[in-house]
């Protein structure tokens, strides 16, 4: 649930970089122009090259009207220029020569790309609910149809978020009940490492389970095992829906849904990697359906079920299963992977900063007893490890560009007037690597978080869970997970590389989020 922690909302929850190809009937940037820039009347005496040249020369004027960028060419738009491949440090690059404000093109349709600190925040918070709607692109339209939380927009995206919000309130989300979940979790975690006696392990499933039975016992009412097949499948699941995100063939479904949808390939099997997680909301569903309903609920899905007979005779209400079940999803989805993903990252920093590693654990020491149970309070106490734990997340950066945003009405934007429909791409990197923000933004320095007597501050340019109306909805739980898991395993444990091992990898794959490439340590009991 970082940067995005629900989707790192914003996605998945953050969950891919879906902005790649988007096409001009998704944007609907402005009815008017596009209509000059897609059409033309074709006739037998119309040749290809004029075609082209005619839609070039249309293409150049509606460029005039937007922030400078690269000059697009016809169908392609600036998509050779960026490689066909949405890289933040590329963007970052761009806005060197057009400004922090530019405008780059998928195809026929206009992205608006933010880029800096300053640039993020001006844009996303002057007229936030002028910049709140949500881009749903082909595949994300076959995923989840529009809707639940993520991927919803407008009347819709609004219920079912303040119901969300509401619902996790009430399950004790910011309060110790919640906390004492995590707190659990973190306790079958450290078991874990332990029964491993010292030998290589590769942590991300571990980590994955531990972080999901979060959001599991919140949504389902119960965990499970570590051996349950079911659970194992759904999580073999996700990780494969997330790892297609940002590749080459979901680029393609996005440029050219009328084919892809037709023919085999990865991205049918992605979607039915999201059809395994709804099948299984569906049967947790029934069987709440099929058990005494309790007198009081007792997670979420009893919230829902008793909502949606509450509201039925509202006309306007859009609570009923099918968005309870995109809305559990994306609960899941954003409330496991991108957290766990962070907390992978927090072990290879580690294990290549050693010496960073023992002064956490120094300073665990010192401010906290060996059997102490660890609280997301006692942050305010362990300013080295808070810290450890903010730089993890700003230098993975694991959601990296951030979800594009849709105006939902004509608005002013840093100086530049769009029409309503117009897409607006807030480059997150480029406020966690600002380098007017940060001192050293290319190396990862726990000293960004620290002033010069060793006491944590926090930094306007962290943005890691977005920034605006669509901010992510689970930024507390997230950073409750992260500093209680993080503190657990390094007050229980050494991490190092295996024997013989010299070096690990600390670039990352790219993907729905910027994963490590795989490893394996060793979990040296203290």
């Amino acid at each position: 649930m970082h940067g995005g922690a629900f989707g790192k909302a914003g996605t998945l929850y953050c969950l891919f970089h879906p902005i790649a190809g988007i096409q001009v009937h998704s944007a609907r940037w402005s009815e008017r122009s596009q209509h000059k820039v897609c059409f033309w009347e074709y006739n037998e005496a119309t040749s290809i090259p004029a075609l082209c040249y005619s839609s070039f020369v249309k293409l150049q004027r509606v460029r005039r009207q937007l922030p400078p960028g690269p000059i697009p060419l016809p169908i392609l738009g600036t998509l050779i220029q960026l490689n066909f491949q949405f890289n933040c440090d590329l963007l970052m690059k761009m806005a060197k020569i057009h400004g922090n404000v530019f405008t780059l093109w998928f195809g026929w349709a206009p992205v608006i790309v933010l880029n800096g600190y300053q640039a993020v925040k001006d844009g996303m918070t002057t007229h936030p609910e002028d910049v709140s709607g949500r881009l749903v692109s082909p595949f994300f339209r076959a995923m989840a149809k529009g809707k639940g939380i993520m991927l919803a927009t407008g009347h819709t995206w609004k219920q079912q978020r303040r119901f969300a919000l509401k619902t996790l309130r009430n399950l004790g989300l910011g309060k110790r009940g919640l906390e004492h979940r995590v707190q659990e979790e973190a306790r079958y975690l450290v078991e874990f490492f332990a029964s491993m006696k010292e030998n290589p392990l590769d942590p991300s499933f571990p980590l994955v389970h531990s972080v999901s039975n979060v959001i599991c016992a919140v949504v389902f009412g119960h965990r499970f095992s570590r051996e349950d097949e079911t659970f194992r499948e759904l999580i073999r699941a996700t990780e494969r829906l997330f790892k297609f995100g940002g590749s080459f063939i979901h680029h393609l479904y996005e440029i050219f849904p009328w084919l892809m949808c037709r023919l085999p390939g990865p991205h049918k099997k992605a979607l039915s990697c999201y059809d395994v997680l709804s099948s299984f909301t569906r049967r947790e569903i029934r069987n709440h359906k099929e058990s005494e309903i309790p007198d009081e609920p007792q997670d979420f899905i009893d919230f829902y079920l008793a909502h949606i007979e509450k509201s039925k005779d509202e006309p306007r209400s859009t609570y009923n299963e099918e968005n309870m079940v995109y809305s559990i999803n994306d609960l899941f989805l954003g409330g496991s992977e991108t957290t766990s993903t962070t907390l992978n990252w927090g072990l290879i920093y580690m294990v290549a900063n050693p010496d960073i590693q023992e002064k956490v654990q120094k300073e665990l020491d010192a401010v906290l007893g060996p059997s102490q149970l660890i609280c997301y309070e006692d942050r305010r106490k362990l300013p080295y490890t808070n810290a450890v734990v903010h730089e993890i997340q700003r230098f993975s950066n694991i959601i990296s560009v951030g979800m594009p945003r849709v105006c939902v009405r004509n608005t002013t934007l840093l100086g530049f007037p769009l029409k309503k429909g117009s897409i607006v791409l807030p480059n997150i990197a480029s406020s966690l690597y600002d380098p007017e923000h940060w001192e050293t933004p290319r190396q990862f320095n726990p000293g960004h978080f620290l002033d010069k007597d060793g006491n944590f501050v926090s930094q306007e340019a962290f943005l890691p869970f977005s920034i605006g109306h669509r901010v992510c909805l689970g930024e507390h739980l997230a950073r409750t997970e992260l500093f209680i898991f993080f503190a657990n395993l390094l007050r229980a444990f050494t991490f190092r590389l295996p024997e013989g091992v010299t070096k690990i990898n600390t670039e990352p794959i790219l993907g729905g989020t910027l994963q490590p490439h795989p490893y394996k340590v060793c979990a040296i009991p203290r």
